[in-house]
C-alpha cells in the first residue's frame, strides 16, 4: 500500500491504525519507480493530489485507490477503468450540517451585526427573524445533502431536496432535478449548495439562479467552489440582488488577498473547514481500515465511486 504526503492543512494520516502485516509506503506527489513498483493499494490522503493518471501508469499493479475525501474530482482519469475508486462518504455528514445550521441561524439572528455592536460596546435594541417556516432547497442528494436536509427539516423548514435528476424520495418527498434551479430558487429563501463537482454542477448557479433566489435569498455552498459563478456572486451580493452567503469553498483555495468576497458584508468565508473537527482523520482512517479488511478477505468494499458520475451513487 502507498500512502502519499499528508496534506500541510490537515494532521498527519494516523497511520498506526493499519493492521499489522500490511505494508506501508509513504511517498510525496512524485515517488520513485521503486516505492510504487508493488503497490496493490493506493490511499490518497492529500486532497489537492491531482495527478493520479500518472501515477496508476507507474504504479502498475494498483487494484484499489481510496480517497480521503468525499469529492474525488481531481483524481477523475482515464487510467481509472482498470481500477476501483472508494472514497471517505459519511465521516462528514454530520460535521457539515452542523456548520450549515450554525451559518444559516447566525444568518437568520443577526448574530454577526451583535458582534459587531459589542465590540463598539454599543446597546442597540433590535427584532432578528425566525428560521421556523422558511424554505430551503439543498442542492445535493447525497449523503452530505441528505444529512443538511433532515436538520433542516427538524427546525420546521420546509426543504426542497434537488439531484442530478427527478425522482420521488420516502423521506423528502418530489427531489427536484438541477435543471429545474431556476425555479426552484424562486421559490425559497434559503439555497444550500452541497453538491458534487461534475460537469453537470459546475457554474451551476450564476446570475440567473441568483436573481431568482432574490433581495432575501441566502446562499450557502458546502459543496465545491466551482459550482458558483464567482463573479456573478460578487455582483449579487453587492447590488443586494442576494441578501447575504456562508461560503466554505471558493473557485480559488486558497481565497486570494485580493478577492472582495473578504469585505462584503453578510458574506462569512470558511477556509474550507466546515466538516473538519477534532479527531477527523482517525475517522477517515477508519473509513479506510474497514475497507482495507474487507479488501483482504475480498468482500465487496464500501463507498464504490461511480467515475462516470464522480460520486457514490444511491
Amino acid at each position: 500500500m502507498v500512502v502519499t504526503e499528508p496534506d500541510p492543512e490537515l494532521p498527519p494520516p494516523p497511520l498506526e491504525l493499519i493492521p499489522a502485516g500490511v505494508e506501508v509506503v509513504e511517498v510525496s506527489a512524485t515517488p520513485t519507480d521503486d516505492q510504487v513498483a508493488r503497490a496493490q493499494v493506493l490511499y490518497i490522503w492529500d486532497h489537492r493530489f491531482a495527478d493520479l493518471g500518472a501515477l496508476l501508469r507507474r504504479a502498475t499493479d494498483v487494484r484499489w485507490v481510496h480517497a480521503a475525501s468525499v469529492g474525488v474530482n481531481r483524481l477523475l482519469c482515464p487510467e481509472l477503468a482498470a481500477v476501483t475508486l472508494t472514497n471517505s462518504r459519511g465521516v462528514f455528514d454530520v460535521p457539515i450540517a452542523e456548520w450549515v445550521i450554525a451559518a444559516v441561524l447566525s444568518h437568520v439572528k443577526g448574530l454577526a451585526d451583535s458582534w459587531s455592536l459589542q465590540r463598539e460596546r454599543r446597546w442597540q435594541y433590535r427584532t432578528t427573524g425566525r428560521l421556523a417556516g422558511r424554505r430551503a432547497a439543498v442542492v445535493g442528494s447525497g449523503s452530505i445533502g441528505r444529512a443538511v436536509a433532515e436538520r433542516l427539516m427538524r427546525l420546521d423548514v420546509d426543504v426542497t431536496l434537488v439531484g442530478r435528476t427527478a425522482s420521488a424520495d420516502p423521506r423528502f418527498g418530489t427531489v427536484r432535478a438541477s435543471t429545474e434551479l431556476v425555479s426552484v430558487a424562486a421559490e425559497v429563501d434559503l439555497l444550500v449548495l452541497a453538491a458534487p463537482l461534475t460537469p453537470a454542477t459546475t457554474a451551476l448557479v450564476g446570475s440567473e439562479v441568483l436573481d431568482a433566489l432574490g433581495p432575501s435569498g441566502f446562499l450557502v455552498n458546502v459543496g465545491r467552489g466551482p459550482t458558483v459563478v464567482e463573479a456573478d456572486l460578487v455582483d449579487a451580493l453587492r447590488s443586494g440582488a442576494i441578501a447575504g452567503a456562508a461560503l466554505d469553498v471558493f473557485e480559488v483555495e486558497p481565497l486570494p488577498a485580493g478577492s472582495p468576497l473578504w469585505s462584503i458584508p453578510n458574506v462569512l468565508v470558511s477556509p474550507h473547514m466546515s466538516g473538519d473537527y477534532v479527531g477527523f482523520e482517525v475517522d477517515m482512517m477508519r473509513v479506510f481500515t474497514d475497507n482495507l479488511a474487507r479488501w483482504l478477505r475480498g468482500e465487496p468494499l464500501h463507498n464504490i465511486v461511480d467515475p462516470a458520475v464522480g460520486y457514490v451513487p444511491q
